[in-house]
């Protein structure tokens, strides 16, 4: 079963998907059921690929990593994503080599949000405000 907001990757040419309604069945492509993508998490201090937050008022700023991930063609985010504690409110933020690695949005989410980031060699990674 699938559920909201999942994000599943073919091995075989690359696909990635996000799910928009929970389903019971699998998610196929090119012949084969995609893989779901673990959130990982880590020290946002250490941990060069986690979303930090920066609130001024309802004006916000997700930066990836304090120390900035790198944004080559070779290693980069490929997109930064905010959503709502109720996943009633999503952002999603697309990037390309050389930009800066931060999304800027206004929010007035009380109960707090979840920003991701999608490396494109170390997968997606999820933080909690």
């Amino acid at each position: 079963m699938t559920k909201k907001l999942e994000i599943y990757k073919c091995n075989i040419c690359g696909n990635i998907v996000e799910v928009m309604h929970e389903g019971e069945g699998a998610l196929v492509c090119c012949g084969e059921e995609m893989k779901l993508m673990s959130e990982q998490k880590g020290d946002p201090l250490s941990e060069r690929h986690m979303p930090i937050l920066e609130e001024n008022g309802m004006e916000k700023t997700i930066r990836v990593g304090f120390e900035p991930h790198p944004m080559s063609d070779e290693h980069r985010v490929e997109f930064i994503e905010v959503i709502s504690k109720d996943k009633k409110w999503v952002k999603r933020k697309y990037l390309d080599a050389g930009d800066e690695p931060e999304m800027k949005f206004k929010c007035d989410c009380k109960e707090g949000i979840d920003a991701r980031e999608l490396c494109n060699i170390h997968g997606l990674w999820k933080n909690e405000f």
